[in-house]
Parts: structure tokens; C-alpha cells; sequence
């Protein structure tokens, strides 16, 4: 069997005109992969960067080195996305050479704190991208510096902002909501290391700016605790009143850590934009039932709803809420008092996609009302922390069941759940594409044969369906797990999360016989957690593996799979 490297050394003797066409067809990724492998490759990679239209990497994190050749004049770029870990200085860079950019998302700009981003470099890459419509930037900037630089004549087609802050400030929110005359889509989280004072933190006022110009379809403003337990204390009621009265053409609003806002601001929302399709409401600590107890007397077509964290909901207010049949989305996570009862109700939703109950009071019996109502129409189900839940909910939901769309199923920290669950799971053919039950005790290896065995299909098996597969912290998990993991097993895996604190050498192994997999060690989500971002655009693509990486896999030696044989050798019983 051929190595790729002597694959790539014949290659190397093609003609680099047909090499170029051929890397066309490649994503950006397998691009950049490929450039390390020869000479002309390298030589075709530079070229092929100059003509590119949109550049997204959502796995790899290039240096500016391979990065480069993207910034010399390219009258081509109209899209560039998430680049990580980047200095200040990649802005300036792109202003000076990109001057047709429409959309820029930058996930890790001067992620490290410490390390802020010069506003030079920004001003720079606002004045020279006067098309850019689109601008996401995740910096560490001063929270005074951004807001006094943004100036109409310099952002004059700006439609979407996004920007992750220290502290989202009302002077932050009047500039942009005054000076980007064309704004329609405004998407700001902060995320403080310590209280805000009332200089830098939003009140009142700052909500009662929002919208100067009236073209405001989406609204975001979102306090992120992941450093402290903080809220937008200074905004009450009236500051909701205010900002309402402004926004009845709101198509989309987006509210977390607003803990002094009561029933009456957040009716106030539903009752005065009649065309709001997307409801997101987290930490939510005074939202009560009586907050949907007449929304069926209003004109609204909810098609999205999240509550999470918002622990006064029962199961009444789900009752009034799914008075909106066209539901597709529901996020209802960590609202601890919903149960059966809520469960019934939402089997009357016929068109719901996505159903997120994490740590709800939900039972085995509950699950027959989805199974009788919605489960043949879900893409996305997660149960996480619902610990009543048993291998018997397995069997209500899928066994027996006709042909399903789910793709997406998350079991995590079920204690009750076990092997025979998984084998139920297993034997139904659902075609799952990420499946996750970490943090299940009685998960062991079993499961992972199941699934290395599960056949969707008729021509189809070795668990072919699953891209993302999280076993972090299950506590049977033994090395002869991991001769499942794998090839042939699993050929569409590319994320995979288990405890690499026993038997490393065995992961590490894992990891090197799979190059394109992306496995996890640490207890760190996989993916991108999209549920809690406004936009598709964080999301992660768990797409079909492409031409470049099965020629790859095919041509890859078989001494990976002797290290890993020696490392299960040598390895520790798991525990």
C-alpha cells in the first residue's frame, strides 16, 4: 500500500495547470493540508489563494505564513471567516488589501487576554472595506476604545454587526445604533471578569437608543456568566418599554442576563412586535407563566423559541406557547420545573425540527407522547441531565418506530442509562450523525461495538452515519473500545470526545491513525455549541468527507495501526 507521501510524489509530477484545476475542487481546509505535502503542491496552493471568493476555516488555524498569499491585491475575496488566533495586525492587513471584502467573521482576534488589538488596526479595515456588510469580530478591546471610532461615513453599508466584548456599554450601543445607518442585524455579548460599574455597563438609556434608524430586524444583547455570575442589573421594565416602542418591526430578539426585567417588559416584547418570528430569552430569573398566558390573542407566527435558565416556567406556559403551531425550534433547557404534561403539549407541534429538554423533570412514560406525535418530523433531540430517564425511553422512542430524520441525539449524564439502551438505539437504524452520551456510568464498550456496527441502511454499516461521537467519561469504557474506533469503523467520524487521563498512548495512537479526526481528551464540548449563538454562522459543518481525505485515508500506511496494536497492549484497564 502506497504512503500518501509517495502519493504526493506522484503527483508532483503532473502538470501544475492540471494540479491547479484539480485543488479547485477541494475545500479550503484540504487546500491548506495538501500545501505541506510537496513542492508543486506548495507552488499551486499560492496561486490557487489569490483567486478564491469565500475562505472559511472552521477546523484549522493557519499561520499568516500559508495565510498570505490571500492578502496580496485579490479582487476576488468577498468572504472571509473564522480565522483564530490572530494579532491586530491581520485587520489592518485585510483593509489594505482586500477593498471589495463584503463579510468578515474573526472567531479569535487577539483571543489571549493581555494581547488587545491596536483600534489603528481596526480603523484601518473599516476605511479600507467601504462594501463590508458584514463585520464579526471576537476582540479583546478596551470596551471605551471601539464605540468612539465607528462613524457613518465609514461603515455606510454595514448591515451585521456581531461583536464579543468585555462589557457592552450604553455609549457602545448608541454609537453603533446612531452611526451604522444601514444596520439591520445587531448581535452584541459581553462577557465580564468582574461587575461592571455603571460607566461600563448597560442601563435604560442605552436600551431606549436602539434602532435610531428603524431597520433593525435582529437584536442580540447577551451577558455571558462564564467568568462571574453577573446580570444587566441596571435595566429594568422601563428600559424594555423604551427599546418596544422602537422596534415593532423586529423580526428576531434575543435577550440573556436581564434579571430585573419581569412579566410585564418581556409582554410588553410579545404584544408590540407582531411580526417577531424568534424569541430568545436566557436567565430569565423573574419569567413566569403569566408571560404567555394570552399570547394566543396575539398575532403572532413564533417559528423559534428559547427559554433557558428560566426555572419559575411550568408546564402551563408551554400549554399557551404552543398555541403557535408553525413552532420549528424550542429550546427549553435547565427549565427544571417542566414534565410530562409539558411533553403532551408539545406533541401538537407538527413542523418542530429541533426539541432541547436538558435537565427537565421528564420520565419514560413522557417520551410516548413524542413518539405518537413528533418524532418522525425532529431532526435534533438532547436530553442531557433529564435523570429519571431510563434505557426504557430508548425503546418508547425509536423501537419500532418508521423511517426518522433525527441526526442529532444527546444522552449525556443519564445515570440510568446503559449498554441495552444503546443496543436498542443501535438496532433501530436511525441515521444519528452526532451522538452524545458522555458522563453515562453504565456506558461501556458494548455500545461502541453496537455502533461500529449499526447498519442504516441496507448497503451501508460500521456505523457509517456517525461524524461526531462523544464517550467522555463513560464508565465502561475499556481499550478493546478503541479497536472499534478504528478504520473501517466509524468512516465519517470527525469529532470524537472520550478520557484520555488512562492510557493516553492508546489516544494518542487513535489520533495519528486518523489524521482528519478530531478527538477531544479533556472534557471540552465538541463542536461549536450552536444553540447558543444567534446565527448559523458559528456553526460547525460536519460535511461529507471530501475526495482529498478518502484518497488520503486509502493511501495511508499501516503502521498506524501497529502503534496503536502495542499501545492496547501495553494499556491500562480503563476505569
Amino acid at each position: 500500500m502506497a504512503t500518501s507521501e509517495s502519493s504526493g510524489k506522484n503527483l508532483d509530477r503532473l502538470p501544475g495547470a492540471l494540479l491547479c484545476t484539480i485543488m479547485t475542487k477541494l475545500d479550503v481546509a484540504s487546500i491548506c493540508s495538501v500545501a505541506a505535502t510537496c513542492t508543486t503542491f506548495r507552488t499551486c496552493v499560492s496561486q490557487i489563494l489569490s483567486f478564491l471568493t469565500n475562505f472559511n476555516l472552521l477546523d484549522i488555524a493557519p499561520s499568516m505564513e500559508i495565510i498570505r498569499p490571500l492578502l496580496p491585491p485579490n479582487p476576488y475575496l468577498r468572504s472571509l471567516k473564522n480565522c483564530a488566533d490572530f494579532s491586530g495586525k491581520l485587520l489592518s492587513e485585510i483593509g489594505g488589501q482586500c477593498k471589495d471584502l463584503r463579510s468578515l467573521y474573526l472567531g479569535s482576534v487577539a483571543e489571549k487576554r493581555g494581547r488587545s488589538i491596536h483600534i489603528s488596526d481596526l480603523e484601518e479595515l473599516l476605511n479600507g472595506c467601504p462594501q463590508l456588510e458584514a463585520l464579526v469580530l471576537i476582540p479583546n478591546v478596551e470596551p471605551h476604545q471601539l464605540p468612539n471610532q465607528i462613524r457613518p461615513f465609514i461603515l455606510p453599508s454595514i448591515q451585521k454587526l456581531c461583536l464579543s466584548v468585555d462589557y457592552i456599554t450604553d455609549a457602545m450601543v448608541g454609537t453603533i445604533s446612531q452611526g451604522l445607518v444601514s444596520l439591520t442585524h445587531l448581535d452584541l455579548r459581553d462577557t465580564p471578569l468582574i461587575e461592571p460599574r455603571i460607566t461600563f455597563d448597560l442601563t435604560n438609556s442605552g436600551l431606549q437608543q436602539i434602532n435610531h434608524h428603524g431597520k433593525l430586524k435582529h437584536l442580540s444583547l447577551i451577558r455571558s456568566q462564564e467568568f462571574v455570575v453577573t446580570y444587566f442589573r441596571r435595566v429594568n421594565d422601563l428600559g424594555i418599554l423604551l427599546m418596544a416602542d422602537k422596534c415593532a418591526n423586529m423580526e428576531s430578539i434575543c435577550l440573556g442576563g436581564f434579571c430585573r426585567v419581569t412579566d410585564t417588559g418581556f409582554k410588553t416584547i410579545l404584544h408590540s412586535c407582531s411580526n417577531l418570528c424568534k424569541l430568545r430569552v436566557s436567565h430569565g430569573t423573574q419569567l413566569t407563566d403569566l408571560v404567555f398566558h394570552d399570547i394566543s390573542a396575539t398575532s403572532l407566527s413564533l417559528m423559534h423559541v428559547c427559554l433557558r435558565w428560566c426555572n419559575l416556567l411550568t408546564n402551563n406556559a408551554i400549554k399557551s406557547l404552543v398555541s403557535n403551531t408553525g413552532l420549528k425550534v424550542l429550546d427549553l433547557r435547565d427549565c427544571k420545573n417542566l414534565g410530562d404534561e409539558a411533553l403532551r403539549a408539545i406533541s401538537c407541534l407538527p413542523q418542530l425540527k429541533i426539541l432541547l429538554l436538558d435537565g427537565s423533570d421528564i420520565s419514560d412514560a413522557g417520551m410516548s407522547y413524542l413518539r405518537h406525535g413528533i418524532i418522525s418530523s425532529l431532526v435534533t433531540l438532547s436530553l442531557r441531565g433529564c435523570k429519571r430517564l431510563t434505557d426504557k425511553c430508548i425503546s418508547v422512542l425509536f423501537d419500532g418506530s418508521s423511517k426518522l430524520q433525527l441526526q442529532e441525539l444527546d444522552l449525556s449524564n443519564l445515570p440510568n442509562l446503559s449498554d441495552n439502551g444503546i443496543l436498542t438505539l443501535a438496532k433501530s437504524r436511525v441515521p444519528i450523525s452526532e451522538l452524545r452520551v458522555r458522563q453515562c456510568p453504565l456506558i461501556g464498550d458494548t455500545s461502541i461495538i453496537a455502533l461500529a456496527s449499526m447498519q442504516v441502511d441496507d448497503d451501508r454499516w460500521y456505523g457509517s452515519s456517525i461524524r461526531l461521537l462523544d464517550l467522555y467519561k463513560c464508565g465502561g469504557i475499556t481499550p478493546l473500545a478503541f479497536r472499534w474506533l478504528k478504520k473501517p469503523y466509524f468512516p465519517k467520524l470527525r469529532w470524537l470526545g472520550v478520557t484520555g487521563s488512562v492510557n493516553r498512548d492508546i489516544v494518542d495512537a487513535l489520533a495519528r491513525s486518523r489524521p482528519f479526526l478530531n478527538v477531544a481528551c479533556r472534557g471540552e464540548e465538541l463542536g461549536v455549541d450552536q444553540w447558543d449563538n444567534s446565527d448559523s454562522m458559528y456553526m460547525h459543518d460536519y460535511g461529507e468527507v471530501d475526495e482529498l481525505e478518502e484518497w488520503l485515508y486509502e493511501g495511508e500506511d499501516e503502521s498506524d495501526d501497529e502503534e496503536m496494536a502495542e499501545a492496547e497492549i501495553n494499556a491500562e484497564p480503563m476505569v
